[in-house]
């Protein structure tokens, strides 16, 4: 084939890919706040949580964010996002991971205090978007009422969009949620030997 055909033959393809497309799109009416989970065992929940956080900033939208587990030690997410106090909501209520802490009734009394500004943070109108960040894992030990979480999220202005990180999210979740993602470990640089690197980890 010559590659004056292939390239006719490629715009013919485009072109009919692109009628189907515009098709398609007639059908995509619905506008509303999504419930977004971000879940598995691979790396970057958090990291596309911050991203969507950077994408709301673009848009001039308002933001709330709540990290329930990471604690008080500095993050590049925390230190980047520290410099839009007008548009961005920033509460670290974490006191670290449960093997730090060793203590369940402080981690629970950490969880439930997240979980009460979560939910202002849910219901103020003034916020366009909240991420709960590794909500999931205070949700995997029973820090908080699943039943609980899950009305609230159901019950949420139309137009709020909320998105939850962590592993092993509750089926609970993943049932009233607009968009999952699941994470897989593929390969990570811990498995060979190297410790958490600034601006990839944290």
């Amino acid at each position: 084939m010559s590659e004056e055909t292939a390239n006719a033959e490629h715009a013919e393809a485009m072109r009919a890919l692109k009628a189907e497309r515009e098709e398609l799109m007639k059908t995509k009416t619905l506008e509303k706040g999504l419930l977004l989970v971000h879940t598995g065992d691979g790396k970057g929940k958090s990291s596309a949580g911050f991203g969507m956080v950077a994408r709301s900033l673009g848009w001039g939208m308002q933001v709330g964010v709540v990290q329930f587990i990471k604690g008080k030690w500095k993050t590049g997410e925390r230190l980047f996002f520290s410099r839009f106090p007008d548009q961005v909501r920033y509460r670290v209520m974490g006191e670290g991971f449960t093997w730090d802490t060793q203590d369940r009734e402080r981690d629970i009394a950490a969880a439930r205090a997240a979980w009460e500004e979560s939910k202002a943070m849910i219901a103020d109108p003034a916020l366009d978007f909240v991420l709960l960040d590794e909500i999931n894992i205070a949700l995997r030990y029973d820090y908080l009422d699943i039943d609980e979480v899950v009305e609230v999220l159901k019950a949420r202005p139309n137009d709020k969009h909320v998105c939850l990180t962590g592993r092993n999210a509750k089926p609970q979740l993943l049932e009233i949620a607009d968009l999952v993602t699941e994470m897989t470990l593929v390969k990570h640089p811990f498995e060979q030997g190297f410790k958490a690197q600034r601006g990839v980890e944290f």
